[in-house]
């Protein structure tokens, strides 16, 4: 594929800025959600909220320059990693400190593993078929999550009013997804969280708080609650082990998608810095207290939709998240966005995940066999029963326990792996 600039052409300022600005739209939106969600359980109230989304939009800016610059190089979104927030939902009954203590050590963990060498290894077990079960995982184990933002009432509304209208924007989604073509189609997500707000707040005119933005400084840092003291329990940093396994896997098939793309010289070391640097970065987020990062697979089709392949239009959209992140005001602004608007976009970013891991699985086999179904099939059901299980049950379990097997992903990775390499060994 012919590109107008290459990896390290860089284009005039005027351009570079325009498609800068464009791979900024991509990345803020999926920060906000994911920021939103991970916030909203740590506290309800609005000001720590935007702090918390302060601080991770800090994290991704600079981990986003270190990888254009230090890391793989190449021209990759960053953004808050969704498998670890499924490891902060099953611990969220534990204090902040013990779960950024658990992503600290898992970032130190990846750093490690990535420096030695020792990730090939790792590597090993995750199998095809295991990659499109943690692929499934992730979205499956998210539905308790999602559910919750669409059926919430809020003043003026129902759950069922909330449902049809996520109902609604969902499958005006994938009718824009089926329509749009370039650019527009890459920002479909934008356009979304914007059209979608306003539609909801002209049905429900109460349920927009300006006190989220108005009430707060226009500039303000966040470093005064940056420090997360160190705590540990074992069952969480269990969870989170699990969590980081997959997160590894992610991060370098999201790298790896480049090779075929641009053919870049020396792709084992880039391979090896951008996981550096990713573990580096999530060893800053468990420090800040946030959420950690990951390189997203969705770079391609961007790459593809402007013709332009240089990771140095990457570098506007790191300093406007730089700068976004010192200002409350602006982040309180857009992050204003009604729960049941991100909870249908969350359904449309995850139908994406489930159809990525069909791909995997699919293209991985010349002929699907009925065991390759079985391997795949018992993670997926245990998963999905274990993250709808009731808090009732859950609090049952011994609290060592429940951050494992009151986590979803972690069990079905672990059936995953026992099915793949005991069981159905060949």
């Amino acid at each position: 594929m012919q590109f107008k600039y290459g990896l390290n052409d860089r284009p005039g300022w005027s351009e570079m800025f325009l498609l800068g600005l464009q791979w900024f739209a991509v990345a803020i939106p999926i920060i906000i959600i994911i920021g939103k969600v991970t916030g909203g359980f740590h506290s309800n109230n609005p000001g720590d909220q935007i702090v918390y989304l302060q601080k991770l939009t800090f994290v991704m800016a600079i981990a986003l320059l270190c990888q254009i610059l230090l890391g793989h190089r190449l021209p990759l979104i960053i953004g808050p990693s969704t498998v670890l927030l499924i490891g902060i939902i099953a611990s969220q009954e534990f204090d902040t400190d013990t779960i950024y203590s658990a992503v600290l050590c898992g970032g130190f963990l990846l750093t490690f593993l990535s420096i030695t060498g020792l990730f090939g290894y790792l590597q090993r077990l995750f199998t095809m078929r295991i990659v499109a079960v943690v692929l499934l995982l992730i979205a499956f184990s998210l539905s308790p999550t999602i559910l919750n933002l669409i059926t919430v009432a809020g003043t003026g509304t129902t759950p069922l009013m909330n449902l049809l209208f996520s109902l609604m924007l969902t499958f005006a989604m994938f009718i824009l997804h089926r329509i749009l073509t370039g650019v527009w189609k890459s920002t479909l997500i934008v356009w979304a969280m914007v059209l979608g707000s306003l539609l909801y707040f002209l049905l429900v005119p109460g349920s927009m708080n300006m006190s989220t933005f108005l009430n707060v400084g226009l500039v303000s840092g966040f470093f005064s609650h940056c420090i997360t003291k160190l705590s540990f329990d074992a069952g969480v940093m269990i969870s989170f082990l699990f969590c980081y396994m997959a997160l590894a896997v992610n991060d370098l098939g999201s790298i790896q998608s480049m090779n075929e793309l641009l053919k870049p010289p020396d792709m084992s070391r880039r391979v090896t810095r951008g996981m550096i640097v990713t573990g580096l970065a999530n060893m800053a987020s468990g420090f800040l207290g946030v959420i950690g990062p990951v390189n997203y697979s969705l770079s391609p089709g961007v790459i593809s939709s402007t013709g332009c392949a240089s990771r140095f239009v990457l570098l506007p959209a790191a300093f406007l998240l730089l700068l976004l992140s010192f200002s409350p005001a602006v982040i309180g602004f857009i992050g204003n966005v009604p729960p049941v608007v991100i909870g249908s976009v969350l359904i449309y970013i995850l139908c994406a995940q489930i159809a990525a891991g069909l791909m995997v699985v699919f293209e991985s086999e010349k002929a699907f066999q009925f065991n390759s179904g079985l391997i795949i099939a018992l993670p997926i059901l245990l998963g999905t029963i274990i993250a709808f299980l009731p808090a009732g049950i859950m609090n049952t379990f011994p609290t060592v326990l429940k951050p494992v097997l009151g986590n979803g992903f972690v069990v079905g990775v672990v059936t995953a792996l026992v099915l793949e390499h005991v069981i159905f060994r060949k």
